[in-house]
């Protein structure tokens, strides 16, 4: 039996993570206040529906903090991982309110298409600009964070949603200034819940496919067995499994079989390094045996995967 463990470490990265969230999290909360009290003012459902936009902004980027502290915590008691998979959780939480805010959103807007109310176009496009303005820096030092990391990433896709929906605010202020057509307010509405649903299905989805342990998207177990099996040695690879314990952290177990006269520890160390240069995955555990020693050899479960010839 064979581990090879690349800890997944949470350091100088993490830091610089947290450093940048931290930002972001300052200027969505800031302006979010400026942008409540103008909605209100001049009746903005836009505005109104990007403020509770950037409200669930700032608890995505607050979760996305707290998950990357839990997730940094070593393994401890039954939980061997550590708290790892927090930040999937934050990321189906962020993916999960970026979904029901935007059936809100479409609620409201499509009862402003049957009867819109009077809209402040100018009030509008000025704060819809400076929004733009606040967010594009927003978005600019989330980007600096690991977006390989879907905690961050959930964070990051709100974020940049609400950029998206003050470009479409400040167009429907221009809308409404220029030619009095108030739907042009609840139509911007709609464009900003549609990207709020794609963004959010995706994230739901990513998570959802590392909580019932896929194997890491693009990733195919068979072309990885056979890519296995053809490693010197090697005369059969089965019970194969590969999944990811957080984004990031991909990893594999297998039971391998080699000839009789093989060197398991050759072979184990063989297939260690092939899986860390050619597909990243640097968490495994491998049970190398003789054939003849296992009744595998003949009947094995589960798909196997044999050395050609």
């Amino acid at each position: 039996m064979g581990h090879d463990h690349d800890h997944h470490q949470h350091g100088p990265r993490e830091d610089a993570d947290r450093r940048w969230l931290s930002v972001a999290l300052a200027l969505i909360v800031g302006f979010m206040a400026v942008e409540v009290v103008v909605g209100l003012l001049v009746g903005s459902l836009a505005l109104l529906s990007d403020a509770a936009h950037m409200l669930s902004d700032a608890a995505a980027i607050a979760l996305a903090l707290f998950a990357t502290r839990l997730a940094a915590r070593p393994p401890s008691g039954g939980y061997t991982f550590g708290l790892k998979r927090a930040e999937i959780l934050s990321a189906q939480a962020n993916g999960l309110t970026l979904l029901l805010l935007s059936v809100w959103i479409t609620y409201e807007a499509i009862t402003r298409l049957v009867t819109p109310p009077p809209v402040g176009g100018g009030a509008v496009l000025v704060t819809a600009l400076a929004g733009i303005a606040v967010n594009l820096v927003a978005v600019w030092a989330m980007g600096k964070a690991n977006r390989a990391s879907l905690n961050v990433e959930g964070a990051f896709q709100h974020v940049l949603t609400d950029l998206f929906a003050f470009v479409a605010a400040a167009i429907s202020g221009l809308v409404v200034l220029l030619t009095g057509f108030h739907r042009a307010d609840a139509i911007a509405s709609l464009v900003v819940a549609a990207l709020m649903i794609r963004s959010g299905v995706r994230l739901v989805r990513d998570s959802g496919r590392i909580f019932m342990e896929a194997a890491p998207s693009g990733m195919d177990p068979a072309t990885l067995g056979r890519e296995l099996s053809g490693v010197p040695g090697v005369v059969e690879l089965h019970d194969l499994h590969v999944w990811q314990v957080t984004s990031g952290y991909p990893a594999l177990s297998a039971h391998v079989l080699v000839d009789r006269e093989g060197d398991c520890h050759a072979v184990r160390a063989a297939i260690e390094t092939r899986l860390r240069e050619r597909w990243e995955i640097g968490h495994t555990t491998l049970q190398v045996d003789h054939c003849e020693d296992d009744p595998h050899c003949v009947d094995s479960h589960g798909a196997a995967y044999r050395a050609a010839g």
